[in-house]
This record gives structure tokens, C-alpha cells and sequence, in this order.
């Protein structure tokens, strides 16, 4: 059976000689992948009324485990923010009750952004919506094939990331302009 990227494959190895038509069918079904779990993510968050900043936010609190707090310059580092910029962005999920902000006793300089309950069940609930939807990508795979896929892509994260075991990036290949059907 094939899909839209053995077609734009095929397309392509005729037009362009050089093309490693299997390196091509990697990288566009990678992308399509990609791009599927992106918008699922999109419409988990739409359904949740979550923006992905605001998610993001509760996910890097519960990420710093109990007691699900961080000091706002703790919290704008691992956002890769400002403090401005974060303290603009807690206001409304503050407002919405999903945090809050309190001051350590004796320093009123000291903040202390705290996961609420209700955030708390808003990161589970849309954690778990993600669950289901990776679950039913993944379950035309056996567990075996699921191992196998998992292995690979860490090679190629290990790659990306320059990681032990990382090949070394060789010379950019020819230059490609094309409009890919992905």
C-alpha cells in the first residue's frame, strides 16, 4: 500500500538524481508525523481552553515535583523568558485559578508560584487527552515495533543534540528547491 510520500518520492527521484529516495521518505513521513501530533497537541489545548504558553507553564511547575512550586526567576529560566515576560503570563493563569503567587513570611520581595488544585487537574486532564491521542497514533503498532521506533528516534535525537554516540554533521548536501507535498 503506498502513502502520499512514496508518490512525492517517486515524483522526486525522477527530477532530482541526487535524491536519496530513502533519506526523503524518512525526513517527509518524520514531518507529516510531526506536524499530525502538532495539531492534535493544538486542538487538546483548544478543547481545554488552555493557550500552549499557559500549559507550558503548568507543565514546568509540575515538572519540579511536589510541593509544585518555583520561584518566578526558577520558573522564567526554564521557560527560556524574561521575568517581565513571565510575569506578564502568570496575571491571567493566576485569574483563571490554575496558580498562585504568594509571599515567603518576613521578605515581601519573595515570591513563591504554586500549582493549584484546579491546576493541577487542568495538566492532568490535558496530559492525559495527549496520552489518549499519542496512544491512538501509535496503536498500529506492535509493541515490539513501538521499541524499535523509540530506539531509532533516540539516535536521532542523540544526533540532533550532539549527544554520545552522535554522528558527525557532514557537509550540507546540494541545495533543494522544491515544493514538497508534505
Amino acid at each position: 500500500m503506498q502513502d502520499s510520500v512514496d508518490r512525492h518520492v517517486a515524483v522526486w527521484a525522477r527530477e532530482l538524481d541526487w535524491l536519496d529516495p530513502v533519506r526523503e521518505a524518512i525526513a517527509a513521513r518524520l514531518m507529516i508525523v510531526a506536524r499530525h501530533a502538532s495539531q492534535a497537541r493544538r486542538e487538546v489545548l483548544d478543547a481545554d481552553g488552555l493557550k500552549h504558553w499557559q500549559y507550558k507553564v503548568l507543565l514546568t511547575l509540575r515538572r519540579s515535583g511536589p510541593p509544585y512550586e518555583s520561584s518566578p526567576s526558577v520558573l522564567a529560566e526554564r521557560l527560556g523568558l524574561t521575568r517581565g515576560a513571565l510575569s506578564a503570563r502568570l496575571g491571567p493563569i493566576e485569574e483563571a485559578g490554575l496558580i498562585t503567587r504568594t509571599h515567603e513570611t518576613g521578605d515581601r520581595r519573595r515570591v513563591r508560584v504554586r500549582l493549584t488544585d484546579a491546576g493541577h487537574a487542568a495538566f492532568e486532564a490535558h496530559a492525559a487527552a495527549e496520552d489518549a491521542d499519542e496512544g491512538a497514533l501509535l496503536s498500529v503498532l506492535s509493541e515490539a515495533e513501538r521499541r524499535t521506533l523509540a530506539d531509532l528516534l533516540r539516535k536521532l535525537v542523540l544526533a540532533v543534540e550532539g549527544g554520545p554516540g552522535a554522528a558527525a554533521p557532514g557537509p550540507p548536501g546540494p541545495r533543494r528547491s522544491r515544493s514538497a507535498a508534505r
